[in-house]
């Protein structure tokens, strides 16, 4: 290695160890306000007697986990491979949004018990305090957003969060409807129907998250690829006369890896290299980042083949 790449490879892994730096620093503070507005609204909650601004408290608290366990996972993620774990810890915060989701999904269904035994005989509400904590809790919502906005790109933790905060927002919104209500109308039935909304919108997104995460980890089809469509392509390849023993799946949300058997038309290595390089542009285009391919070499009986090599990339 020339000292020229060795200065540019140790600038890279300093601007990448700078932007871990500074994620970890946003969702510090994302924690620490979630943490600080659950307080406030718990304590709203309790004195006004709403039940809708404890259950957004309930909420916010999630969050708060949500981002310390995020915070966590990318910690442990950015550990490199060893001889436990070949292929690195990144799919921690996959665990994570599981947690995560489990927990949202908990707190959704305890909200509706709750506010079920309101609908009969709601109690009534301090209106006021309602709209007044539903407000900073709805600025804080959106500070916390713009936090992790650019980190839920690439990680399915960071990006459950973002939805959390978002529709987190979104629920603020509906506590400040109801606390007018309440104050114009006497309706405080309002406050159960918004308790309600935001149950909804944590079990939706604890599904979501569930069924997102489980994919990852039980080795699924990446969801924008058609499986079919992908054999027909690289049937399609010059040279190929078929594929099989193919596996498709993601390490994790943004490494997706593939390996197959191909099929070359006839025994001719420099045929077989050409085939493979363009097998590897299809996969490509199809957003898969590695892959393992088998060249076999003409028919094959019985699954053995004439010859073959094996081209790991």
């Amino acid at each position: 290695m020339t000292p020229t790449s060795m200065g540019r490879d140790h600038a890279h892994h300093s601007h990448r160890d700078d932007a871990a730096a500074m994620s970890d620093a946003r969702l510090l503070a994302a924690v620490a306000v979630n943490g600080l507005l659950t307080v406030v609204q718990a304590i709203g909650g309790l004195l006004s007697g709403s039940l809708s601004l404890v259950a957004d408290a309930l909420h916010n608290l999630s969050d708060a986990g949500a981002l310390l366990i995020a915070l966590v996972a990318r910690r442990i993620g950015r550990k490199p491979a060893d001889r436990f774990q070949t292929f690195g810890y990144r799919r921690v915060e996959l665990v994570g949004a599981l947690i995560n989701a489990t927990t949202l999904m908990v707190v959704g269904l305890y909200l509706i018990y709750a506010a079920v035994l309101r609908v009969v005989d709601p109690p009534p509400v301090a209106g006021w305090t309602v709209v007044i904590v539903a407000g900073v809790a709805l600025v804080v919502d959106v500070v916390t957003a713009l936090l992790t906005y650019s980190m839920a790109k690439d990680s399915l933790n960071v990006k459950a969060a973002f939805i959390h905060n978002v529709t987190d927002a979104l629920g603020s919104v509906a506590v400040i409807v109801a606390g007018v209500l309440i104050l114009q109308y006497q309706l405080y039935l309002a406050d159960v129907v918004a308790t309600f909304l935001i149950a909804g919108y944590a079990l939706y997104h604890g599904v979501v998250i569930t069924r997102e995460a489980s994919r990852i980890l039980t080795l699924g089809v990446p969801t924008d690829i058609h499986l079919p469509a992908l054999v027909d392509a690289l049937r399609a390849v010059d040279g190929v006369a078929d594929v099989h023993h193919l596996h498709v799946w993601e390490l994790d949300e943004s490494q997706r890896s593939f390996e197959a058997h191909i099929v070359v038309e006839r025994q001719d290595v420099v045929l077989a290299q050409r085939v493979t390089g363009l097998v590897r542009a299809v996969l490509e285009r199809h957003g898969i980042t590695h892959s393992t391919l088998e060249c076999e070499y003409g028919a094959v009986n019985d699954g053995c083949c004439e010859g073959e090599v094996v081209t790991p990339h």
